[in-house]
């Protein structure tokens, strides 16, 4: 498929998707249960953290979050106190458990109670000058475990020094700093550039952006999401991830092999 045709396809899929009905069984319909920025901040975060497996339990999990946290987020976090965390005891999402939560609401609340907005926590370890995000997830990082913690909660929030996709944080970036006319992506950070994210990579999206030809890469690593972000980059270089939601739609429908063919 030639570059026209591929930006025809991806195009018309982009605002196929991109539609207010993709919000309600899709995890971003979480945080769109919010108005108030920080509630938006973090809800986004933990749906997108939890976003691994069927999309209705992903939802479900991170409602059921929301409601522990008396549907305030941020007020929750910012106010709670150790013995408001039993109410946690009962919530899993399969891996992610008790302890990583309990580590989950420690760091916000430090990191809230010093900062408006969760976006410095990226955006400082950044330059205007870097073509992607990458120095800001490592720093996001460093920053999220600088407390004490137990290792096994790492393994929730990824990092590209270990070579990881970075899939499920990059969602959340995707939701906080793209911004068009569609209501889907929220757009309420402003220091990070639409043109520095790097596409989601989950399965769906590799496998239809490999029939593409958009990857030659078989790892969903990182190098391979930075290896399609720069080929949609050929294709919008200012908004570039806008067509994950062309490669997640097509992703669904019959695995992309009906329409691409």
């Amino acid at each position: 498929m030639n570059k026209r045709l591929l930006k025809e396809l991806l195009d018309e899929k982009y605002h196929q998707f991109n539609d207010s009905s993709f919000i309600g069984p899709d995890p971003i319909s979480v945080p769109h249960r919010f108005s108030k920025k920080q509630d938006i901040e973090i809800a986004g975060l933990f749906a997108a953290l939890l976003a691994w497996g069927n999309r209705t339990t992903i939802i479900n999990s991170a409602n059921r979050l929301m409601k522990l946290m008396d549907d305030t987020p941020h007020d929750f976090i910012l106010n709670h106190n150790e013995k408001d965390r039993q109410r946690f005891e009962q919530w899993v999402h399969r891996t992610f458990q008790y302890p990583d939560l309990l580590y989950f609401l420690e760091f916000l609340q430090f990191h809230y109670s010093e900062n408006e907005s969760l976006e410095t926590a990226f955006s400082k370890g950044m330059k205007h000058s870097d073509s992607n995000i990458e120095n800001g997830l490592i720093h996001f990082h460093r920053y999220f475990f600088s407390l004490p913690h137990l290792p096994r909660t790492e393994k929730h929030l990824q990092t590209p020094l270990r070579k990881s996709a970075c899939k499920r944080i990059s969602l959340f970036l995707r939701w906080m700093v793209r911004s068009d006319d569609k209501g889907v992506d929220f757009g309420i950070w402003k220091s990070i550039s639409p043109a520095q994210l790097i596409c989601p990579l989950d399965v769906h999206v590799h496998r239809t952006a490999t029939h593409l030809n958009l990857i030659t890469r078989k790892q969903a690593d990182w190098q391979t999401a930075l290896e399609l972000t720069q080929s949609l980059t050929k294709l919008d270089p200012n908004d570039p991830v806008k067509y994950d939601f062309a490669l997640f739609g097509l992703g669904l429908e019959q695995g992309g092999k009906k329409l691409i063919k």
